[in-house]
Order: C-alpha cells, then structure tokens, then sequence
C-alpha cells in the first residue's frame, strides 16, 4: 500500500493512462528467480518484458544469459543491437526475417531457430536463399498425458525419444543446419496456479513423468549430435525444472514484473514491479467510480483471469457485467466513495509484457527518482 502512495506522489504530474516499475521490486524478483534457479542459467522471455532496457537491466545481472524471443524480426532487431544469444521459442515462417538471417553471418551465429517437424525444415530452406549455417532447437511437448486427457499446451507434435531422435538425425544430415539443442515448455505446471489439492497433486504428477522422458529425449539426442543448451521451464516452474540435471537453462521473465497470475502459487510470491494508472472521469452513483480506458485483457482463455485487477485503492473490483473496457472500466467499492474526478485508481495487470504494448513508455521508479524507458512501442517495433 506505502508503494503506491509513493508511485501517487511520484507520477502525480502524469496525465494518465500510464505504466510505472519499480526498480527495486524488478531487482528484487530477478534476485529471487536467480535463487530458485540454484545455479542453472535463466534465459528471458522477451515476451514477458518487451522494452529493450529491461531485458538488457536483467541480462547484467549474475545469473541470467541470454534471451528467448518470440519472433524472428524482433531477434534479428536484438541481435543488431548487442544481444548475443537468442532462442526463438517459437517456429516461424516469416519469409523476410528467413531471408534476411540467411544473408547474414553474425546474425545466424546469435539466433537460434525452433522447429518442430521436418516441413519447417523445408520451409526454412525455400525461403532462406543465403549461405549463412541456421541453428535449429527441437521443441518436445512437454505435456502430461493421463486417465486419456492432454493436460498442457498443443504446441509440438514431437514427443518420444524415437521422434525426436528420428527429426534430429534429418537435421544433422542436413548441411544447411546446426542443431543446438531442445526445449520443453512445462505449461501445465509453470502456468497453473495452485489452487487446489487436484491442480498440486496434476503438478507433482507431471514433473515426475517429465523429468523421466526428458531425460531419455536427450540421451537420445546425444547419440546424434552434441547439444548446446537443453531448455525447460517458465517462471511457474524455475525450481522444478533446475533441479534436473540434463537442463542447462531455464526460461523466465513474468516473474521479472509479478503479474496476478502468480498470486496463487505456493512455493514463490513475486512483488508486484509494474502496475498503470487510470483517471477517474466520472461518479454514476454512490460506491461506483468510471475509470478512463483501462481494458487491456492479457491473452489466454477467455475468462476472469485474463482481466486486470484494480489493486489502489484497496477495496475495488471490476463489474461482472462490464469487466475493464476498451474506453471506460467502472469499479465498485466502499473505496469508490472517496474517489473524486481525476483521481488516479492503479491497476495490475494479469500477464506481463502484453500490458506494455499500449505504452510508449514505462515510468522507472527507483527510490524517489523517476525517469523514462522506452518500450517496444515507443521504439515502433510491433512483432506481433
């Protein structure tokens, strides 16, 4: 509560809507992610951070190395501008970004491409015209299959020892490729909060059966080709995946900023870093207050766990029938009856680095002091 007095105090010149971090609390997180890494490397999720400053704030901090990007253009962008190692997370076809990493050395010597079945190998080669060597990484669904349900993301139709091995062999026969590694992306236990005996016991279940196929996967994989970096996990899931000794690096990056989404997990609690600003703009009735725009839904299921959370005043929640709108988001509240025109309600966001492609700017915290960092947006990158 004392933090967003200070944030109040600091932006009160703002006109709002607006995004703030918090320096310290950024600090603070990427501390505690280093701490339940145990040692392993931490690679971020540009995705979750989406401002060039941040990512470079995290990368010169002991225990973090490398970035996983979500798409071709914008690793390209990185590594033209000093990144030196860059997992796509993603397979792409994005036949420019393709062309243009095949006619450029340095480039395809920094980014790492994700690929899971021989058809993205041949698109790649249709498109990528140079002579540059491409380094691929397999992706490994990484799901819990059990009582005949696929508990976890549909991402990669690669899952035995025998398809990955089988894919593996077609790239290292193949002179126009490097494999470096393999990724397995545990979303069933890095993005589900613990909110039930079930969901834990789902967790418990699936690390279990992961750590035994990923295991042979690798092994697997090593009779073919050495392998650079063998990646696994999410913020949700940084201590499990460290503890398996075949990893070499995990991923992180919502726990850089602490979104609700991790308020429900059991064995970590990041503080929240980034929050935004809304005005209020009208009083429709006692208890009720209209907020200025505000309706920046994160991705995923379409559900209440997507939406922001009002978080200051205490004492605020969204409408159930109106939820956060693209113009206006009303909230209610005993809280609401102390608001007055242009008052500032501050918000938290559900996800993380989503929320930032609605500002051009993030307003840096640190102490007392404030300044500016540059988004995404603000550097008119826009990947999708």
């Amino acid at each position: 509560m004392g933090d967003f007095d200070r944030y109040a105090r600091l932006t009160a010149g703002l006109d709002a809507p607006f995004a703030v971090v918090d320096l310290a609390a950024f600090r603070r997180n990427a501390d505690d992610l280093v701490r339940r890494a145990a040692g392993t490397p931490i690679r971020i999720a540009s995705k979750s951070v989406r401002c060039r400053a941040l990512i470079s704030a995290a990368l010169e901090r002991p225990g973090f190395h490398g970035v996983m990007s979500y798409a071709l253009p914008e690793a390209l962008w990185l590594a033209h501008n000093g990144i030196d190692d860059i997992l796509i997370g993603y397979p792409t076809v994005h036949r420019t970004a393709l062309h243009t990493l095949s006619e450029d050395p340095e480039a395809a010597a920094r980014i790492t491409l994700m690929v899971d079945s021989p058809e993205h190998l041949a698109f790649i080669k249709t498109v990528a015209t140079g002579n540059a060597r491409i380094q691929v990484c397999l992706d490994v669904d990484a799901s819990l299959r059990i009582f005949g349900q696929h508990l976890g993301v549909r991402r990669s139709p690669l899952r035995t020892p025998a398809d990955v091995a089988a894919l593996a062999r077609t790239v290292a026969a193949d002179d126009a490729f490097e494999l470096t590694g393999v990724m397995f992306y545990e979303a069933q236990i890095a993005g589900l909060p613990d909110t039930s005996p079930a969901v834990r016991w789902v967790k418990r279940r699936s690390a279990a059966e992961l750590a035994d196929r990923r295991g042979a996967v690798v092994d697997a994989v090593k009779q073919i080709a050495p392998l650079r970096l063998v990646n696994s996990g999410g913020t949700g899931s940084v201590e499990i995946s460290s503890a398996d000794p075949v990893v070499t690096e995990v991923t992180a990056g919502s726990g850089l900023y602490g979104p609700t989404l991790f308020d429900k997990y059991d064995v970590f609690k990041p503080e929240h870093a980034v929050a935004y600003a809304l005005d209020v703009v009208r009083r429709p009735a006692p208890r009720f207050a209209t907020l200025f725009g505000g309706g920046y839904v994160a991705s995923g299921p379409a559900k209440k766990s997507r939406l922001p959370s009002p978080t200051w005043p205490a004492g605020l929640k969204l409408l159930g029938t109106e939820g956060a709108g693209e113009v206006q988001t009303p909230v209610l509240g005993r809280a609401a009856e102390g608001l007055h025109l242009g008052d500032r309600v501050w918000m938290r966001y559900a996800k993380a680095g989503e929320m930032l492609e609605r500002f051009e700017v993030v307003h840096a915290i640190d102490g007392d002091a404030l300044s500016e960092l540059v988004t995404y947006r603000g550097e008119g990158k826009n990947f999708g």
